[in-house]
This record gives C-alpha cells, structure tokens and sequence, in this order.
C-alpha cells in the first residue's frame, strides 16, 4: 500500500518512479516526481507542513529541502493569500515577486499578474526570457525596452532596480529601432542605422521620429535590392499615414545605401 500522498507510475521504459500531490481547499497539487517512495512521501510531508505552519516565510527555503523551490514559493502563497499559482509568484498587497531562485526576485504590476501565472520566466547568460507557447521572447521586450537596447541611455530604471518591471519604473528613452541619440555642437541629433554584415550609417536627423522614418525607408530599400532579412520597422503613433508618406518622401538616405549591388543571399 502506498504511503500518503503518493502513487507509483512507471516511465515508457518500465522503470519505476513515484509522484507526490495533496489536496488543498479543493485543488489538487502536483509536487513533483521521485526516484523512491520515501523521496516522494517525504515532499508530501513537506508540503503539508509548509501549509500548516505560518512560520515558513517565503525566504526561508533550504536547499535541504525535497520540494523544489518553485513550489515551496507556489504553497507559501496558497497559504497566505488562498491562491495557488503554478509558477513561483507571492503575492503582496500593490505588486507581486517572480522567484526565479532564492537570490534573483523580480517585480511585477499587479495588472502582469494573469499572464505571468501561466508563463515561466527563464534566465540564459543574465538575459531574462519567458516561455511563451514554446517560443522564448524577451522579457524587458514586454516593457518597450528593444533588444541591444542600452541602459541609461535608451531606458532607464527609475529606482535603479533592474529586477524591478513596474510599469512607473521603466522610463524609455528611445522606443524606436536602429535609432541613436547624438551630442554635435551641444545639439542633440539621432543617428539612423541598420546591420548589413556591419552597421552601416542611414543618416544624422533632427528629431527621433525623423530617423525612425528613415529607418524603415532604409529596410524598404534593402527588401528593393533583394535583402531577406527580417529587419523590424518602426511603428509610430504619431504620425498620420498621409504626414508619415509626407515625411518618408523627402527624408534623405545615405548615398552609400541607395548604391549598394543587388543582394543575393540574406
């Protein structure tokens, strides 16, 4: 007879393991799969002491436990707050905390709280990362930051917290691709640019939506000349359609550009 909590499967191969799972205000609650019996009976024993003891903050886990740390977080929560979240989430009153490991605690709007319950957060060489359906997307990308984006000088953190993704925490400098802000003569310009093996120089303009616009007409000359790469354009809200034409009509391009050969490849 099993013990508590605990039921025995068996992989494709036949090799046995054990799952663990309780049941908490009517939810049934997976606590992960173990190599033994006494392993899984053991996570179960955790997991119902972690919800019957008020004691166990959200910074208490220890490694020497056997439940993960994803779902140590997950219970402490269900706990305090009546909610059971699959993903690593405490709640608090104007905010919640994303755990991604005891060390590194990301912040969030209340208002991100539906997509982030359903949607793992990962991290790769420092670079944050959410599992969307199988694809990975930027996550500072959800907040208008722009891959190679450069902090402090297209974005900043208002707090100077970089783990902190409240919206009234991120201000952006520069929401639009290819573009650079310049000092010339105690001016500032904004320098268009696009990568073709390199970066190559678009032009100086007056203002940001000037070589936002000048960026786009740079990869429509690119897509003319057979580029197939997928460059990302600039959607500008500002702009009309009509003022947009107007704009992208008379907006001068490198000459360098506009004499590069054909393309035969990307």
């Amino acid at each position: 007879m099993s013990l508590p909590g605990v039921y025995p499967a068996k992989t494709k191969n036949g090799k046995n393991y054990y799952r663990s799972s309780l049941t908490c205000n009517r939810k049934h609650i997976s606590l992960g799969s173990y190599a033994s019996e006494q392993k899984a009976s053991l996570a179960y024993q955790e997991g119902r002491k972690i919800l019957g003891d008020s004691s166990f903050s959200v910074h208490d886990y220890h490694p020497d436990l056997t439940i993960s740390f994803e779902k140590y977080v997950s219970l402490v929560n269900l706990r305090d707050h009546h909610i059971y979240f699959s993903t690593p989430i405490y709640l608090e009153r104007n905010f919640f905390y994303y755990f991604l490991s005891p060390e590194i605690v990301l912040k969030f709007d209340l208002d991100d709280l539906f997509y982030y319950s359903s949607h793992k957060i990962m991290i790769r060489n420092r670079h944050l990362f959410i599992d969307d359906y199988g694809s990975q997307i930027s996550l500072p990308s959800r907040y208008g930051i722009r891959n190679y984006a450069v902090r402090n000088r297209d974005y900043r953190f208002v707090n100077e917290d970089p783990r902190d993704f409240r919206y009234e925490n991120i201000q952006i400098f520069n929401p639009y691709y290819g573009i650079h802000a310049v000092q010339k003569k105690h001016r500032t310009f904004y320098q268009a640019r696009i990568h073709i093996r390199g970066y190559f120089i678009i032009g100086l303009y007056t203002t940001a939506i000037e070589a936002a616009v000048a960026y786009n007409k740079a990869v429509d000359i690119l897509k003319q000349k057979g580029s197939r790469k997928n460059y990302a354009l600039n959607y500008i809200e500002e702009l009309s359609p009509s003022k947009y034409a107007d704009l992208y009509s008379v907006l001068p391009i490198s000459s360098k550009l506009l004499s590069l050969p054909p393309f035969t490849g990307k």
